[in-house]
């Protein structure tokens, strides 16, 4: 397959027009470069990190799932100068007795619905039986208790307990995207102190706007072992040069609390911006990344979400992994699996199926 160029920015060249050509300068030079062009122009900065007032509160519930799990559910607790906040961390594990195992962390994006406790009415977007039965655990957040989907000036959320109170919002100040991926890492430094899980063995997940933050978590927080994103479009895994259907002018109109303020002024301008979304994949290099996308998901756009993928793999080269740009856009259900890099095409709507996490299964049992 011919690479489609769509004048992108040449994510091997420096800023000052050094080429890099070995995986020792591409992560002392140009991978933080990247890393700080996204924080700059499109997710905005963050101003924290761990905070120092964290906590966990955890319960414990055996025989779940028909007996084949145990249930945990944690408070992860923070406090800072505009107040304290909280991220209810649910999660199923298998109860096998075994050494302690890998886990699927979910950014739900869809409500608490999907994150039944009981799990009388499971859900497909979020399957716990069958990633259990796979010897996952299955872990899930609901990132509006990061930071609700909402946009009130920043008040809320994360951005009201951290931010500091007075002065004009910078424009690179963090959006919510950054939030959400934020609380991931909350979570990670939970599943960290959990001697039943594999905590070098933790893949992010999100669909959507979650696959989006997924995708964000996992450039910035490197203790994610695999980076999955699902349908995540236009500023996730979709390029955004020659992109069809959502634009950076649509998404920033309708949600203008996503990314910070420097995004807006793209609009229309995408050739202007100094990265796209090629770039972001590649800073998940030389870490497994999984790209999804589904055949009448027009919006998101599947073959920029492909291109895309193969753009990165520039970057995965330089590890020496082999490549994808000899590959052809797929036909639905015919994954494409490569050395620490795959794709899906579904058949159907913008949606998570358990088709997808089925594949996002098989991809990580040998990936991580």
């Amino acid at each position: 397959m011919m690479l489609d160029q769509r004048n992108l920015p040449d994510m091997l060249l420096t800023l000052d027009g050094e080429r890099i050509e070995t995986a020792d300068r591409w992560l002392q030079r140009r991978r933080p470069e990247i890393l700080d062009l996204f924080r700059e122009h499109v997710y905005g900065r963050e101003t924290v990190g761990r905070p120092s007032t964290l906590e966990f509160d955890t319960k414990v519930t055996p025989n779940m799932l028909g007996g084949i799990a145990v249930r945990k559910q944690v408070d992860i607790r923070y406090e800072g100068a505009g107040g304290t906040g909280k991220i209810r961390l649910l999660m199923f594990l298998p109860d096998n007795g075994q050494e302690p195992c890998p886990a699927f962390l979910l950014l739900n994006n869809r409500g608490a619905a999907h994150m039944d406790p009981e799990q009388q009415a499971p859900s497909p977007f979020w399957p716990a039986e069958q990633i259990v039965a796979r010897g996952y655990a299955a872990v899930v957040l609901d990132v509006e208790d990061a930071d609700p989907d909402f946009h009130d000036g920043f008040r809320n959320g994360v951005h009201g307990i951290f931010d500091p109170s007075t002065g004009e919002r910078p424009a690179n100040a963090w959006g919510t995207i950054a939030a959400w991926a934020w609380s991931a890492s909350r979570a990670m430094d939970y599943l960290e102190t959990d001697p039943d899980i594999d905590a070098a063995r933790v893949a992010v997940v999100g669909h959507s706007r979650g696959g989006k933050a997924a995708l964000w978590a996992g450039a910035v927080d490197e203790r994610f072992a695999l980076v999955v994103s699902n349908n995540s479009g236009c500023t996730g895994a979709a390029l955004s040069r020659g992109k069809k259907g959502e634009t950076i002018r649509n998404i920033n109109d309708q949600f203008p609390h996503w990314f910070n303020g420097t995004y807006k002024t793209y609009n229309d301008r995408e050739e202007h911006l100094p990265v796209d979304q090629h770039m972001l994949l590649s800073l998940i290099a030389p870490r497994p990344l999984y790209v999804a996308s589904a055949t009448n998901d027009e919006w998101a756009d599947p073959r920029s979400e492909f291109q895309s993928l193969v753009h990165a793999t520039a970057a995965y080269r330089l590890f020496g992994c082999k490549d994808l740009t000899e590959m052809n856009f797929p036909h639905p259900e015919e994954p494409l699996l490569r050395e620490r890099m795959g794709y899906h095409l579904r058949s159907g709507e913008h949606d998570l199926k358990p088709y997808d996490w089925d594949r996002f299964m098989d991809f990580a049992d040998q990936n991580i």
